[in-house]
């Protein structure tokens, strides 16, 4: 039964409700004093709060898309194996945009589901290829196009950058607009294996950076009508994702001309969901930290993208450092809003005008 089914929610619901009925029958018969009903009566009531508990955290993980299946919660979804021979891309499956006429390629594009294998760091991970319609048009055979990878916060799937976010229909809505140029996206999530490795290559374990940095760019390259320069790449991210977006960006300007944080973070979250991500490396720890990283190395000729809110937002500060540091060759903007919060609503007043930004900013090499 999967994690985000509806079998499970229902499942749960059922359950919670059967025991709460039977706490209800059962409360007067363990109404009178003695050990034995006293402790029944805790029995009961601590069942119930943990029930209503896995109904609540049930409902949000099928609304919130945070966990894709058990051992994901669990922590222990394993790496998948790298396909021989180097970069590549499997396609799985493949889904028509929820936009108008969509089942027709040439009108809505495609979204195909595949497996990005990495050659410098030997990871695979899945992602959903946005596929735009004029990519379909005859007229437009051999033309290159711009592509942007985007990711997720952590934890989250990346359904959610379609079926919350919305990124395929709103990309398409802006390019029917003639606000945007048609691009590709990349929809990912930025981790490729537990713990959330937060875009860092972790000694002994999985090497995310060079998953991103490289792999995803060389992969999605060969497989589609993409430029391989970095004028023809960017990626966008929202909170962690936001932050593994500006490090692709500030570390990797020969990959990414482009990068855009939402509501980023600037340093990397050592917790208990990323275990020890560096071994004792402090070199690469200050490296991690792109505020430090901006005042002690060069930077590239890349453009930066950052988002807050006066009100709502933790990273106002740290933005606004963010913004004074970046100097030329690169370039930043932002948008900060009046109010928000780290937040799909607060993201989705955001992301029309990133998109429109990096469009302006990516052509096909």
């Amino acid at each position: 039964m999967g994690l985000t089914s509806g079998t499970l929610m229902a499942s749960v619901a059922v359950c919670t409700a059967l025991l709460f009925a039977l706490t209800v029958w059962l409360w007067p018969r363990l109404g009178r004093r003695g050990a034995r009903r006293v402790l029944g009566r805790v029995g009961l009531l601590v069942l119930v709060q943990l029930m209503v508990l896995a109904t609540v955290g049930a409902a949000a993980n099928r609304t919130f898309l945070l966990y894709d299946s058990w051992a994901d919660l669990a922590g222990t979804k394993r790496q998948a194996p790298a396909a021989p021979g180097g970069a590549a891309l499997e396609v799985l499956g493949r889904q028509a945009p929820e936009v108008p006429g969509g089942r027709n390629p040439r009108v809505g594009g495609v979204i195909e589901k595949v497996t990005i294998h990495g050659e410098r760091s030997r990871a695979a991970a899945e992602a959903y290829v946005y596929l735009p319609p004029e990519y379909f048009d005859k007229s437009d055979e051999q033309r290159r196009f711009p592509a942007a990878v985007v990711l997720t916060g952590y934890p989250g799937m990346a359904e959610n950058l379609i079926k919350k976010l919305h990124y395929p229909r709103l990309a398409w809505s802006l390019a029917k607009q003639k606000r945007m140029q048609p691009m590709i996206l990349v929809m990912m999530r930025p981790t490729i294996a537990a713990p959330n490795t937060q875009c860092v290559d972790v000694p002994g374990g999985p090497q995310s950076e060079a998953f991103f940095g490289a792999d995803v760019v060389k992969a999605v390259s060969g497989a589609y009508r993409v430029g391989a320069g970095p004028r023809s790449w960017g990626i966008i991210g929202d909170s962690t994702g936001g932050y593994c977006a500006l490090k692709m960006a500030v570390q990797h300007p020969e990959a990414y001309a482009v990068g855009v944080g939402l509501s980023a973070e600037y340093r990397p979250e050592i917790d208990k969901d990323s275990g020890d991500l560096f071994k004792g490396n402090k070199d690469e720890e200050k490296r991690s930290d792109l505020l430090w990283h901006l005042d002690h190395q060069p930077q590239g000729n890349s453009s930066f993208l950052v988002t807050s809110s006066l009100r709502g937002e933790p990273n106002y500060g740290e933005t606004q450092e963010f913004i004074r540091k970046v100097k030329a060759p690169a370039h930043v903007s932002s948008i900060i809003l009046d109010s928000g919060g780290h937040s799909f609503n607060t993201w989705l007043r955001e992301i029309p005008p990133a998109l429109v930004w990096t469009g302006a900013r990516l052509g096909a090499e």
